[in-house]
């Protein structure tokens, strides 16, 4: 069976290894970056009457044009710039590869990033190269400028702020990326919310910048909707790659509702942002926890024996990512997320008992 399979499947395949989401049932689930809190309980009540009246024996609407007006007026896309949806930002990721996946080409990226720019470039047949950041998680530009040159990128994917550190780069170092790149440069937002800034502005001064979204962060995990914003000449050849009817009616008609009432979601981000500050100085004032501040809904941080910690606090019920062995500049870290007042108390208070028991 073994030499079947090596004589199907590409060898890079066997070399990647999935990406491992963990069960979380009865767990205080504080790993995945999302929105703790449910919608309100008179917005559930709208979209329980669409669900009533969804056509859901009919395809939806191919374009989503009347979810894609929605968008447009609410994140303040410019009118000269073009939306393409995505079933989660990684089906947009993976449009990109795909589409620019020619023999040899290179999708450059930072390390540590997020792990699905190193995945999708694997499987989309393109080579991935990552640039290590400074040990302040900062990027490095010289060493940008040596991969630029050396390998002439197609694609550059640069997350703002950046998952799994929380920190966002210099902006003019960023322009500089994007000056030189000889491709596309990717701006992954998708913790815009937290962070208050956006290189949505810039889009028309850079003929190479893109933009990529997410509603995920914002509390609509579940809905998987992710949107890439730029010049309509670059959408118009990633579109060829998109699935027919890949944003399902459900989708689009409570994405559209959730979004009539955005300032719900905008509420319900100060209240994590609130949080965040809170966990934050707790966090610090912990002998032997270094904590990293953090611009998006986690904090990265570093403590002695972490994959020890982590076990145990499983064992308490507390789900985090464990990143100690990712990569070397995240030896020792875990990263949680930030949930509400009650889950965080949880947690921190777990995390004491850890280390008390550990003498971390």
């Amino acid at each position: 069976m073994t030499h079947l399979l090596r004589n199907v499947i590409r060898p890079e395949i066997f070399e990647l290894s999935a990406y491992h989401v963990p069960p979380a049932k009865g767990m205080i689930k504080l790993d995945a970056m999302e929105n703790p809190y449910t919608l309100p309980l008179t917005l559930r009540a709208e979209i329980a009457q669409l669900a009533e009246n969804a056509t859901i024996n009919r395809y939806p609407d191919p374009t989503a044009s009347a979810l894609k007006s929605v968008l447009r007026e609410t994140l303040l896309v410019p009118d000269d710039m073009s939306i393409l949806l995505g079933n989660g930002s990684d089906e947009i990721i993976q449009m990109i590869a795909l589409a620019a996946a020619k023999p040899d080409a290179v999708l450059l990226g930072v390390d540590p990033g997020f792990a699905m720019f190193r995945i999708i470039a694997t499987f989309s047949g393109m080579n991935y190269v990552g640039v290590p950041l400074n040990e302040d998680f900062s990027l490095n530009l010289e060493a940008m400028r040596t991969a630029i040159t050396r390998y002439q990128p197609a694609i550059i994917f640069l997350a703002y702020p950046n998952n799994p550190t929380g920190n966002l780069f210099d902006i003019q170092v960023i322009h500089q990326i994007i000056q030189e790149a000889p491709g596309i440069v990717i701006i992954d937002e998708a913790y815009h919310a937290f962070a208050g800034v956006s290189f949505m502005d810039q889009l028309a001064q850079f003929p190479n910048l893109l933009l990529m979204r997410t509603l995920s962060k914002l509390g609509l995990a579940g809905l998987r909707l992710g949107l890439l914003i730029g010049r309509s000449e670059w959408l118009e050849q990633f579109e060829k790659l998109r699935l027919p009817y890949n944003i399902g009616v459900m989708t689009q008609l409570i994405a559209e509702k959730v979004l009539q009432h955005y300032e719900d979601l905008l509420k319900q981000t100060a209240a994590i942002k609130t949080e965040r500050s809170k966990l934050l100085s707790e966090l610090s004032g912990l002998s032997g926890i270094t904590a990293f501040p953090s611009e998006a809904n986690f904090i990265l941080f570093r403590t002695k024996r972490a994959s020890e910690a982590y076990a145990l606090l499983k064992q308490k019920g507390v789900l985090i990512k464990n990143l100690d062995g990712a990569h070397p500049l995240l030896k020792d870290c875990l990263r949680v997320t930030v949930g509400t007042p009650h889950e965080n108390d949880q947690f921190y208070h777990a995390l004491l008992q850890v280390l008390e028991d550990t003498n971390c």
